[in-house]
């Protein structure tokens, strides 16, 4: 199976398209992201969160930088980066200051393609210090 391309599929569809209503099509209904810690439960929660997510950053952009599987498939590793303006970020004012953020996701991928589990990790801290260094 090639559980890269269902990832890289799934980047393109949602975060690159800016359109977390396409994850509807690659996740299961009972799908978990777990993000900061925080597991978010449910297809319907995880759009739900994608798309406030993304409301807190104006011209939104998302690039991958190095996806891999491992051998059978069950799991995928992807490291990305996200840019764009803050528009209220963990809290913060919205600013419009610029925004670039890496992060890893690993995702459990069921033997029919379709994801199961993702678990992100974000340089959230360090974000988080450099906007409100950077008040307006």
């Amino acid at each position: 199976m090639n559980s890269v391309k269902i990832v890289e599929d799934f980047w393109t569809a949602v975060w690159k398209s800016r359109n977390p209503d396409a994850i509807a099509d690659f996740v299961v209904e009972d799908a978990i992201i777990t993000t900061g810690g925080v597991e978010i439960r449910g297809r319907d929660r995880f759009i739900a969160w994608a798309w406030d997510f993304l409301s807190k950053i104006n011209d939104f952009g998302f690039d991958v930088l190095e996806t891999f599987q491992n051998e059978d498939g069950s799991r995928v590793a992807s490291l990305w980066r996200i840019t764009g303006k803050n528009n209220g970020m963990m809290g913060t004012v919205a600013g419009q200051q610029p925004i670039s953020l890496t992060g890893t996701a690993i995702w459990s991928v069921r033997e029919d393609g379709k994801l199961l589990h993702n678990r992100v990790e974000r340089a959230a801290w360090e974000t988080f210090i450099k906007l409100n260094s950077n008040k307006r």
